[in-house]
């Protein structure tokens, strides 16, 4: 069987086309979240995979549920996926089309995972350094590991910087184990 994003990405890849075409990306990206978190609904799932529920009956469904948030191309597409099989695949489908907006954007996602909460000025500090070092516009994404116990740990990519303690000892501890 083909991985999600396999089958995802044709449908990501005609999103984003007719997103830029359109000139409306922020908009595309706020229909596809608002799809993403549809589907992603325990509950939702159980009524998208309701084989007493014809392909119409689940378009008008979900239509109801978006209301005004979804274009006319917007709601044909949701249409386009619901007929083949695919609504399913909506949060992989965000998620690709997220990743080739970041590239033509020009924008790096960061993740920066702390022993304890940043406030805004050291999120700003670093973002403009790692910004500075990317040459690109950077989307911080932060999250707090208590089991740091201290420092950072930064991923760009598949660069990662780990200056936590944690990860100092255990530099440490190899240093003593040979």
């Amino acid at each position: 069987m083909l991985e999600k994003a396999t089958i995802a990405r044709p449908y990501a890849s005609a999103a984003f086309d007719e997103a830029i075409e359109e000139g409306k990306l922020n908009e595309w990206s706020s229909m596809l979240s608002l799809l993403s978190v549809i589907v992603s609904d325990k509950n939702m799932r159980g009524v998208i995979n309701n084989p007493k529920l014809s392909s119409g009956q689940l378009h008008q469904f979900i239509a109801e549920i978006c209301g005004d948030k979804l274009s006319k191309k917007g709601n044909n597409f949701t249409k386009v996926l619901i007929d083949a099989e695919r609504i399913g695949l909506a949060a992989e489908i965000f998620i690709l089309f997220e990743q080739k907006r970041a590239a033509a954007e020009d924008i790096g996602e960061v993740d920066l995972i702390s022993a304890y909460a940043l406030n805004d000025a050291q999120i700003s500090a670093i973002s403009e350094s790692i910004s500075k070092k990317l040459g690109k516009r950077i989307d911080i994404n932060t999250k707090v590991d208590n089991d740091l116990i201290g420092g950072v740990i930064i991923r760009a990519g598949d660069s990662v910087i780990d200056a936590s303690l944690r990860g100092r000892l255990e530099e440490l501890n190899s240093v003593f184990a040979q």
